[in-house]
C-alpha cells in the first residue's frame, strides 16, 4: 500500500488511499448533484475547508484529487505515470470531458488504481499511450496522438500546443474546459555550447533551428502515421459532465507530481493556482483569494511539508497585506526609511518636518530606488520609540519611554499612506522585551516591526556615551520568541526585526541567533559611519559567520559619512545588496 502523508494538524482533512469505497464518502457533499438517469460525473467539493493531498508518488497523489473532487464518473482518463506525452494529452482529454485523469505505472492497479475505479464506479477507461488497467472490462486505448484522442473523445484538439518541461503544470491548470487545448512535451533544446544531433536526412546548408523543427514535424507526422495505422475503438459511450466547483480552489507549486491533479480540479471546475515556493504568505494573488473564503485544496508533497503550513493558511486567509504586497518581507521588497523622533530634527530626517511632509519625504526617497531594483521599493519610518537619555530619570533606566498614543498617530498615519514603520529600542540599563511589550499595541499592527540598538544597551553600572553598549544573544533570543508568538497569534503577515550592530562585540554569540522563526525577518543593519573604506570593512566583517537565514541593511548618514553615496552607489557599491536603507 502506498501510505498518504502525515497530516500536520486535526485543522485539515487528509485524503487516504487506504480502504475507501464509495460509501465513506459524504451523503451529501458539499457541491454535489444527484445521480440522474443518464450516466454523469458527479462531482463534490469537500465537507472540510481545507483538504490536503501530500502524496509524492504520481499515481497516489493523482487518486487523492479525484477522491476529494469526485464522488462517481462513469469514464476516466488513463495515462502512464512515465509519459509526459500520454500524460499532457491526457489532461487535455480529462479537462475537455470533465473526468478524472489517473495514472498508471503498471505496479498500482492493485492497491491504489483498481479501489479508485470501483469508488468512482468507473464503466469506461480511455488509455492513452501505453497505459492499461484489468480492473474495467471496457478500456479504449488510444495512442498518444491529438487526431486518434480527438476522434475518440470527440473533442476538438486540431492543434497541438508544445510546453516546455518546466511550464506542463501550468499549462494544464490554464486549460479550458469549454476549449482545451492540445498539449503535447515541447521538443528539448540542447544543452548550453552544444550543438543538436545531425539529421542525415537535413541539407548540409540547415539551420540548428529548422532542423529541430524538422525533426519535431517528422516526429509529429510519424505519430500520426502511427494512429492512423492503429485501429481506433469506438468514440466514448456519451454522459454529462458534473457541476463545476466554482467555489473550490486548488492551490499548488507546480512540481510534477502534482500535474494529474491539477488536471482533474480542472475537470472538475476547480480553480487552481500556482505559487512559487511552498509558503502561500508570498503570493499577494493568493491572500486575496483565500481572503474569499473558497474551499481549499493543497495539493503536492512539497506543500504539504512546508512547516507551519495551517499557521500560514490562516494567516493568508486573512487578506492583510503588507506595504507593497505579500505578506513576505524578502526578496519581494526593497525597504528606503527614514531615521528619527517626531517633533526633533536632532535624531534624523524623519523629525525635520512635520508627519505630512516626513510621510512624502520617505516616499521620495523610495522613488529614487525603484529604477535601481527589481522587486518592489517600500518606503519605511524608522521610529525611535525610546531615546537613550544622559539621566536616570524616573525609573532609573537611562531611556526616555515615549508614550504609545503619542506615537500612535504618526504610525498609523504612514500605514495609511503605504508605508511600514520600525520601532527603535534604545533601553538604556531596561531589558529589549521589557521595553519591547510596551508597544505591543502598535506591534500588533499589520505594518510595524522592531529594531533592537544594543548601542544603548548599557550594563548595571554603565552610562551613554562612555563605552558602546552590547547585548548577548539570550536576550536577543527572548525577544525573537515573543515577538514570532505575538505575530502568529494575530495572524500577522511576517514582520521586520532589525538587529542594530556596527561592531562585533555588540551581539555577544551572535552564532546563536534564533533564527527559525519565520514568522519574523531577521536583519542587521549596520550602521556605522564615516569613510566609505570604512564603512565597507564593516560591511564585510559583519557578514562573516553570520546565522541563516539573515537579512541585511546599510545606513547612510547626512552629515557623518565622508561621503555619502548616492542610491546608484549603494545598490552598486553594497554587496550583497541590502534590503534596507535607512537615512539619518
Amino acid at each position: 500500500m502506498r501510505p498518504a502523508a502525515a497530516v500536520p494538524s486535526a485543522a485539515f482533512a487528509l485524503v487516504l488511499l487506504a480502504g475507501c469505497t464509495s460509501g465513506e464518502s459524504s451523503d451529501d457533499p458539499a457541491g454535489a448533484q444527484a445521480p440522474e438517469d443518464t450516466a454523469s460525473a458527479v462531482t463534490a467539493a469537500p465537507d472540510a475547508t481545507r483538504t490536503l493531498v501530500t502524496d509524492a508518488d504520481p499515481v497516489a497523489s493523482a487518486v487523492s484529487t479525484s477522491r476529494a473532487l469526485f464522488r462517481s464518473s462513469p469514464v476516466v482518463v488513463l495515462a502512464e505515470a512515465g509519459d509526459p506525452a500520454a500524460q499532457l494529452l491526457g489532461a487535455s482529454a480529462a479537462v475537455g470531458l470533465g473526468v478524472p485523469l489517473l495514472l498508471d505505472d503498471g505496479s498500482a492497479a492493485d492497491d491504489v488504481l483498481d479501489p479508485e475505479l470501483d469508488r468512482l464506479g468507473v464503466e469506461t477507461v480511455l488509455a492513452v499511450g501505453d497505459a492499461s488497467v484489468e480492473g474495467v472490462d471496457d478500456v479504449r486505448a488510444v495512442p498518444a496522438d491529438v487526431d486518434a484522442v480527438g476522434e475518440v473523445t470527440g473533442l476538438d484538439l486540431d492543434t497541438a500546443e508544445p510546453v516546455a518541461a518546466d511550464g506542463r503544470v501550468a499549462a494544464v491548470a490554464a486549460l479550458d474546459p469549454e476549449s482545451p487545448a492540445a498539449l503535447e512535451p515541447a521538443p528539448e533544446e540542447p544543452p548550453a555550447g552544444e550543438s543538436p544531433a545531425a539529421d542525415p536526412s537535413a541539407s548540409p546548408s540547415a539551420s540548428p533551428s529548422a532542423s529541430r523543427s524538422s525533426s519535431a514535424a517528422s516526429s509529429s507526422e510519424a505519430s500520426s502515421s502511427e494512429a492512423a495505422a492503429t485501429e481506433l475503438p469506438d468514440p466514448l459511450p456519451e454522459f454529462d459532465r458534473g457541476e463545476p466547483l466554482v467555489e473550490t480552489l486548488v492551490v499548488t507549486s507546480g512540481s510534477s507530481d502534482a500535474l494529474a491533479g491539477v488536471a482533474t480540479a480542472r475537470a472538475a471546475g476547480a480553480e487552481v493556482q500556482l505559487i512559487e515556493g511552498t509558503d502561500p504568505r508570498a503570493s499577494s494573488e493568493l491572500v486575496d483569494r483565500l481572503a474569499a473564503e473558497p474551499t481549499v485544496v493543497v495539493l503536492g508533497a512539497d506543500l504539504g511539508a512546508e512547516p507551519g503550513l495551517e499557521w500560514k493558511l490562516d494567516t493568508a486567509a486573512t487578506g492583510t497585506q503588507l506595504p507593497g504586497g505579500g505578506q513576505l518581507l524578502f526578496p519581494e521588497h526593497t525597504m528606503i526609511a527614514l531615521y528619527g523622533i517626531p517633533g526633533s530634527g536632532a535624531l534624523g530626517l524623519l523629525g525635520e518636518q512635520d508627519l505630512p511632509a516626513s510621510i512624502a519625504r520617505a516616499q521620495q526617497y523610495a522613488d529614487e530606488y525603484r529604477p535601481l531594483v527589481d522587486n518592489t521599493v517600500v518606503p519605511t519610518f524608522e521610529i525611535i520609540a525610546t531615546v537613550a537619555s544622559a539621566s536616570a530619570g524616573p525609573d532609573g533606566n537611562y531611556s526616555a519611554e515615549q508614550d504609545v498614543e503619542t506615537l500612535r498617530p504618526w504610525v498609523e498615519a504612514a500605514g495609511e499612506a503605504g508605508l511600514y514603520v520600525v520601532l527603535d529600542l534604545q533601553p538604556g540599563r531596561t531589558d529589549f522585551l521589557t521595553q519591547a511589550k510596551q508597544y505591543e499595541p502598535l506591534l500588533e499592527l499589520p505594518y510595524v516591526g522592531l529594531a533592537l540598538d544594543p548601542e544603548w544597551r548599557l550594563g548595571p553600572n554603565e552610562v551613554h556615551l562612555v563605552q558602546i553598549g552590547q547585548v548577548g544573544i539570550d536576550e536577543v533570543n527572548q525577544v525573537v520568541t515573543w515577538l514570532a508568538d505575538l505575530t502568529r497569534d494575530n495572524a500577522l503577515p511576517q514582520k521586520l526585526l532589525v538587529l542594530h550592530q556596527f561592531q562585533v562585540r555588540m551581539i555577544v554569540d551572535r552564532e546563536r541567533l534564533d533564527t527559525s522563526r519565520d514568522e519574523l525577518a531577521i536583519l542587521v543593519h549596520v550602521d556605522g559611519q564615516g569613510s566609505q573604506p570604512a564603512k565597507q570593512d564593516t560591511w564585510a566583517v559583519l557578514h562573516r559567520d553570520a546565522p541563516e537565514p539573515l537579512y541585511w541593511g546599510w545606513k547612510n548618514f547626512i552629515d557623518e559619512d565622508v561621503p555619502m553615496i548616492s542610491p546608484q552607489e549603494t545598490i552598486e557599491t553594497v554587496q550583497p545588496t541590502p534590503e534596507l536603507v535607512t537615512y539619518q
